[in-house]
């Protein structure tokens, strides 16, 4: 397998020395959610140096929640290569979304910045309305934002952490999503963040893999309701990637191993995924309404 060089300059602004992509990863944890992808060891990768955007987005307006690191963050970036305008929400780290803003206007693009809390729905509607006060319009939605909690079983996870997980994982999504609609027209299109968990049924993540679940049927049903609008609604998979919700959310012991009980033995880095949701928002899946795609180091799934 080819690996690819990066250099530090897309964190830190300044060239330090190019290093090649670490697979594995010392043990290490945060202490809450959202994590902090400034403090992991090593620094995700989410740009990829040989991807070159071709227009694929040009002018496009995307909201992104959760793209101020992780998934959202590499999808934040590739989506400014290919030409479109950013609109990032997220909880309050913001040392990170800054990291993120900095990166989408080196390529050449424009950045807002909208921290808050997302189960609120007054805030998901805010954050439609200074979209719409910043760019005029709203091309591409990517609801993405996501907390995870392990627990050995059911009767282990507290009742206000069920309804946390849901608030995060669906209902934001219901709530972004419906206050964009009004404004998404013919050619839109809406791209979810489930997981490889809603295939497998993760025991120890019962909430998390619940939720994810959701997602996929909501997906379905929400792209079956908008086709004769030719606003398209497909999703993405991950498995195990290596972003801020692993350290802030498992054992130091387990981020040792993440990623080794997938056939390609290692965890996805950032930049990997990101291709999959330019094909989604852009037109080069035209043909594609209520699908999930698997990016997930080649687990076996059933769809």
């Amino acid at each position: 397998m080819e690996v690819i060089t990066v250099t530090k300059k897309q964190h830190y602004g300044s060239e330090v020395k190019c290093e090649e992509i670490e697979w594995t990863f010392p043990p290490q944890q945060q202490t809450r959610q959202p994590g902090f992808e400034y403090l992991m060891d090593p620094l995700p990768i989410f740009d990829n140096p040989k991807y070159i955007g071709t227009g694929k987005l040009k002018d496009r307006t995307a909201i992104i929640t959760g793209g101020d690191s992780g998934i959202g963050r590499a999808v934040a970036v590739a989506f400014a290569k290919e030409g479109a305008n950013i609109v990032i929400s997220y909880f309050d780290e913001h040392t990170d979304a800054e990291t993120t803003k900095r990166v989408v206007e080196q390529y050449g693009r424009s950045c807002l910045l909208i921290p808050g809390d997302l189960r609120r729905r007054e805030h998901c509607e805010f954050i439609v309305q200074k979209t719409l006060e910043t760019f005029g319009k709203i091309d591409i939605l990517v609801n993405n934002a996501a907390v995870q909690f392990l627990r050995e079983d059911l009767t282990s996870i507290p009742d206000e952490q069920w309804e946390l997980t849901f608030d995060v994982n669906i209902h934001a999504y219901f709530h972004l999503t419906k206050a964009a609609l009004p404004h998404l027209k013919e050619g839109a299109s809406i791209v979810n963040t489930t997981s490889l968990v809603a295939y497998i049924g993760v025991s120890h993540l019962i909430d998390y893999t619940t939720t994810k679940g959701a997602i996929v049927s909501y997906t379905r049903a929400l792209a079956n309701n908008l086709v004769q609008k030719g606003i398209r609604v497909n999703a993405v998979a991950p498995g195990p990637f290596w972003t801020p919700i692993q350290p802030a959310s498992q054992s130091a012991e387990n981020i040792a191993t993440l990623g080794s009980d997938v056939p390609m033995k290692r965890a996805g880095q950032p930049y990997e995924i990101a291709p999959v949701y330019v094909l989604l928002a852009s037109d080069d899946g035209s043909y594609m309404t209520g699908q999930t795609i698997h990016v997930n180091g080649g687990a076996m799934v059933t769809t």
